[in-house]
């Protein structure tokens, strides 16, 4: 659920940019430009991130390593493509039904783009961001930006005028679909007749896709309880790790995957596992914190180390 999430997330926070944009008066050219501009920037920080990853990985780490279409890559592309929505349709309405079927399209989409009529005849960097040459790790298009505008939809519903006034009805409206989603799901699953010739759900079903989609949906009510029971009432570690989730999801990667990870791979019981989210989970709100309070400072704290160095240097010369 975590990469869905991520992906849901940027379609939902799209909606929320978009609809304050709006109210500032700005124009329709100019939010997609806005969201063009900020999908390619993720777009190259996903780049940046692979570079880290192959050069920490050396001298074992392939070269092909540095194409892999990674989570960032995908939230980028995932971006611009919403970018270009609102700028083909502008009213809300008509473009949460369009980002809902543009993802039912992805997810239809995909299997057959895994199987029956891969792209194969593609340069095989670019085939990885069609369907990530059908490894189940990588973040292809196909079908992982659905996510984005399954989420862009759900965003319009809750920063519409009636989620602004009535955000619990709309919200557990939401829920309550998603749960007949879910059950719709399930029931084409186990139908004995299937759409495409060669069905693996785990990977490119959409039936799975529909319900992680259900998952997400129910999530959302759940989050949308306890802020209301317990949003407010002091320090929240979940709202600050979110704050900062770029920097927090790039850090922890080496801790929990990478070269420096805390635990060993592949060999540790739940007991050690669990004590490792524990630790991870506590470094990396340690890490959003100095962040936040960071952020801004940077002329002052190099002043500071400036002004005692210059001290210390003094008070080392002989009088």
């Amino acid at each position: 659920m975590p990469a869905p999430l991520f992906l849901f997330l940027t379609g939902v926070s799209q909606a929320l940019v978009t609809e304050r944009l709006r109210q500032k008066g700005m124009d329709p050219g100019s939010i997609a430009r806005a969201s063009l501009k900020r999908g390619f920037q993720i777009y190259l920080l996903g780049w940046g991130f692979r570079l880290q990853e192959y050069l920490l990985g050396l001298p074992a780490a392939p070269w092909t390593d540095l194409f892999r279409v990674d989570i960032l890559n995908i939230i980028g592309i995932s971006l611009m493509l919403l970018g270009l929505l609102h700028r083909v349709i502008t009213n809300r309405r008509p473009a949460a039904v369009a980002a809902m079927g543009v993802a039912l399209a992805v997810a239809m989409l995909t299997p057959p783009l895994w199987t029956t009529f891969r792209p194969s005849w593609l340069p095989w960097p670019v085939e990885s961001y069609v369907n990530g040459l059908a490894r189940p790790w990588l973040f292809p298009i196909f079908p992982w930006v659905a996510f984005a505008f399954v989420g862009l939809a759900v965003g319009y519903q809750i920063f519409s005028p009636m989620g602004r006034e009535q955000p619990f009805t709309v919200v557990a409206r939401l829920a309550g679909m998603g749960i007949l989603l879910g059950f719709f799901a399930y029931a084409l699953d186990h139908m004995n007749f299937q759409l495409y010739s060669t069905y693996d759900f785990w990977h490119t079903s959409p039936n799975f896709f529909a319900l992680r989609v259900a998952v997400m949906l129910c999530i959302l009510l759940a989050s949308y309880l306890w802020w209301r029971w317990l949003g407010g009432r002091g320090f929240s570690p979940i709202i600050q790790l979110g704050n900062t989730s770029l920097l927090v999801y790039w850090v922890h990667i080496e801790f929990v995957y990478g070269r420096f990870s805390i635990l060993p791979k592949r060999g540790s019981s739940l007991l050690l596992a669990t004590l490792g989210l524990g630790v991870v989970f506590l470094a990396m709100l340690a890490l959003s914190l100095g962040r936040t309070r960071l952020k801004g400072r940077g002329a002052e704290v190099l002043g500071w180390f400036r002004n005692r160095f210059v001290r210390e240097t003094a008070a080392g010369q002989p009088r």
